[in-house]
């Protein structure tokens, strides 16, 4: 058996670009930056970073060209792949990328709003979800009150891993 799968979560480095296939398809690509910090055999931090080439296509590359940007955070789920042509000076170039089959947009930086429809906003609450106990529809625990944990049972479908 064989396996092709990659996730990244990271942020966008530049704005997406939405273009049009011969077939009438749209295709939107865009760049991702995950960091790795990791300490170096003498224990001094060191931090690194990888940056990954991400297409998608059809519905949710007109979704991913009009409500993500640069900075935004993302989740990408999808196989890699490679590619290869002939450049202008004859020299064969390749390119690896994640070809996406989801994309969910993180949670949004503070002062962010609620966002529009509910699609965007829909994916973005279900990753945070993912990522800890907060909501961002609760207010803020009083200073001095400690950590205030969900009233809701956790459902162990709802767990990612």
């Amino acid at each position: 058996m064989y396996l092709n799968k990659a996730m990244v979560f990271g942020n966008i480095t530049r704005d997406p670009e939405l273009r049009a296939l011969p077939s009438g398809m749209n295709v939107c690509s865009f760049s991702v930056a995950t960091n790795r910090v990791y300490r170096d055999r003498d224990g001094k931090k060191q931090e690194q970073a990888d940056f990954h080439n991400v297409v998608v296509f059809g519905r949710q590359a007109d979704v991913v060209a009009q409500y993500l940007k640069k900075g935004s955070s993302v989740f990408v789920e999808g196989r890699m792949q490679t590619r290869s042509w002939e450049g202008k000076d004859g020299e064969k170039k390749y390119r690896t990328e994640i070809v996406a089959d989801r994309v969910q947009f993180g949670p949004r930086g503070m002062g962010g709003g609620s966002g529009g429809g509910g699609g965007p906003r829909q994916s973005e609450d279900s990753l945070a979800g993912q990522a800890g106990p907060a909501h961002h529809d609760e207010a803020p625990a009083p200073s001095g009150a400690g950590i205030e944990y969900p009233k809701d049972d956790i459902n162990p479908d709802d767990i990612p891993f």
